[in-house]
């Protein structure tokens, strides 16, 4: 069974909803790889907690305590996962796990520190923006799925969803990695899957690996 604190709900509801506002239970089911009953149990423990609203049949909203509660772990766990990717030199399918266990036992003094030995970087090493100390986030504006390109078009890999350490691993493997180019050559209208070209190479994907690798379309 596996072990998901308070923390790892707060993280994805913060980071859904910078696109959606809110975020419904099932898809935290679906990317915490858990049952709906075990969210289900942590939605009543936050919500005492005073960390989120919820009402049944409806989104998940975080409260203003829980906007700062949840922002600060962002920011501890995505300074660590670059700390340990740029010095450490672990990989990025590799420090989410690491950064899960080091956040809770660090300081703000610690964290800060760290920060400035990495040159304050805006993102973490999957894209994902890293909030200020004074709760600042840059922009993710022009994000896009890459499902969303049109054949024809191109686009800068910008942000890869850190859910999965296979899915890392297998996009890893077609040359897929930040700010590398992606070209669409054909989106096949009956199942959305897309072929793609990476550095004169082509490959098929499918439309659900597609809606995690964010872009930004080439002018």
């Amino acid at each position: 069974m596996k072990n998901i604190s308070k923390e790892d709900y707060l993280r994805i509801i913060f980071k859904h909803k910078n696109d959606k506002d809110e975020i419904k239970p099932n898809l935290i089911a679906e990317k915490l790889s858990i049952s709906n009953a075990a969210v289900t149990d942590m939605i009543k423990k936050l919500s005492r907690e005073g960390y989120i609203e919820y009402e049944r049949y409806k989104g998940i909203r975080l409260t203003a305590a829980g906007e700062v509660y949840a922002r600060n772990m962002v920011r501890r766990h995505r300074i660590w996962e670059m700390f340990l990717n740029q010095v450490v030199g672990i990989p990025w399918d590799k420090v989410h796990e690491e950064a899960n266990h080091l956040e809770h036992s660090s300081s703000d003094e610690l964290i800060n520190k760290l920060e400035e030995m990495i040159g304050f970087p805006e993102y973490d090493p999957h894209g994902d923006p890293i909030p200020s100390k004074e709760g600042k986030m840059p922009s993710t504006k022009n994000h896009i799925p890459l499902s969303l390109l049109n054949a024809g078009e191109s686009a800068i890999v910008v942000r890869v969803s850190d859910f999965d350490e296979k899915f890392l691993i297998y996009i890893s493997g077609l040359g897929i990695k930040l700010n590398e180019t992606i070209k669409l050559k054909e989106k096949r209208s009956f199942d959305k899957s897309m072929l793609i070209i990476i550095k004169g190479k082509s490959w098929n994907i499918s439309e659900k690996l597609a809606d995690n690798i964010f872009v930004e379309k080439k002018k």
